[in-house]
């Protein structure tokens, strides 16, 4: 079966670093080239490749079966839209749209046109949410009553990335890392009967949201979130309390710091955390009080791609669903309307 050729939309650091490294190791599928629009390095990088010069080339491009829409998210939904009508499958970056209602007409058209949809939450396949993710099923923890989940980082200068600083629809932290520890609530422990949040502006001559903590309602558990760009010393990503007992666990991004320092992926030993990074368990099983360090799984980007493989070439679902990216922006749209109106809304 001929590999699916593949396009993205720019050659940026998301290009370089999250999508043609993980395209050219995987066997099923070949990277077609990308929409440079001033440098054109693709070729320095994959000899042989396209460098389109326009979305109408890329698109006009029959060969192209899959486009990665990884530009700014304030031109997710038109680029996903044309890249549907152009009879292409698509991937895209996080946050999947700026409204919900965007997030559900993409859906409507890829279901008219037959194509599909997935959103890039890329985070599932690192190795502290796996890790997580195992501890709780396994059910060290019990009934898991409280939660919070960090993404936060020390960055008191404005992004020299102009589309992050400039107030629009698609900027700002919630949209930037919201998407990931929202999603990261969501395959934990489902969608939320209600929220809260506060959402801020922290940073020196900043105009766009850097700061956030939602509280997310559950029958007989709440989730926090929280984002900041102002935090020197951060907190571990997951702290998770249960009836039996607690897991703690560093936020790690061993793939990303990897991935540019020009590491090529592998199956075998990639995203492997060092012993330094281990989560603490403390619980109790049979009578017995257990503290100790957990060996963390091992993350892999390259699965994620094996799963879009397997959707377009199996017919087994995207392994991040289009209904997936709708539930992240319906909490991030209600989010928004809680800051507003200082108030609980009820999902």
């Amino acid at each position: 079966m001929s590999p699916i050729k593949t396009a993205l939309l720019s050659f940026g650091m998301s290009g370089k670093v999250f999508h043609a490294p993980f395209l050219q190791v995987h066997p099923g599928f070949e990277l077609a080239g990308a929409w440079e629009r001033n440098t054109k390095t693709i070729g320095e990088w994959y000899p042989g490749v396209t460098s389109y010069p326009s979305l109408e080339t890329l698109l006009a491009d029959d060969s192209v079966d899959l486009v990665i829409v990884n530009t700014p998210t304030l031109t997710h939904y038109e680029y996903a839209r044309q890249a549907l009508l152009a009879g292409k499958d698509i991937i895209v970056e996080k946050a999947f749209t700026t409204t919900v209602a965007e997030a559900v007409d993409l859906k409507n058209i890829a279901a008219k046109v037959n194509k599909k949809i997935s959103v890039y939450q890329n985070r599932r396949w690192d190795s502290d949410f796996k890790t997580v993710k195992k501890i709780i099923a396994e059910g060290w923890l019990g009934d898991i009553n409280e939660a919070e989940i960090h993404y936060e980082r020390f960055k008191p200068q404005l992004s020299p990335k102009q589309h992050k600083e400039v107030k629009s629809a698609g900027s700002g932290l919630l949209k930037d890392l919201g998407p990931h520890i929202i999603d990261s609530a969501l395959c934990l422990f489902g969608f939320p009967q209600a929220l809260f949040a506060d959402i801020r502006i922290t940073r020196q001559d900043s105009v766009v949201d850097d700061w956030f903590d939602i509280l997310l309602y559950y029958k007989n558990l709440r989730v926090r979130l929280k984002s900041g760009l102002l935090v020197r010393e951060a907190l571990p990503g997951f702290i998770i309390h249960g009836s039996k007992g607690s897991f703690l666990k560093s936020r790690t991004d061993v793939q990303e710091t990897d991935l540019q320092a020009g590491k090529v992926p592998n199956k075998t030993d990639w995203g492997t955390e060092p012993d330094s990074d281990q989560g603490l368990l403390h619980t109790g099983q049979e009578g017995n009080i257990i503290r100790e360090k957990i060996k963390s799984l091992q993350g892999n980007y390259y699965d994620y791609y094996d799963g879009v493989y397997k959707a377009l070439r199996e017919d087994k679902p995207m392994p991040v669903t289009v209904d997936d990216g709708i539930n992240i922006m319906r909490i991030i749209e209600s989010a928004i309307q809680s800051c507003n109106e200082k108030k609980l809304i009820t999902l």
